[in-house]
């Protein structure tokens, strides 16, 4: 994997975790509790991949790190 894909990928992991999280506190309260439900499913699961793609990221740039 190139290093700017790398650097891309950890970036953009980063990014997802507080996006995710930071429309988490911005919820207005008054909606139904359906629509609560859905956006905590559409968080947990952006914040899982945002680690994971994050992870992916940092296990590249370490290894290429090592490597050369």
């Amino acid at each position: 994997m190139s290093r700017k894909l790398a650097v891309f990928l950890a970036i953009l992991g980063v990014f997802m975790i507080f996006e995710w999280v930071n429309l988490g506190f911005n919820l207005a309260p008054g909606h139904k509790t359906s629509f609560y439900v859905v956006h905590g499913i559409l968080i947990v699961v952006n914040v899982i991949l945002g680690i994971i793609v994050g992870f992916i990221g940092v296990r590249a740039l370490l290894r290429r790190g090592r490597a050369g």
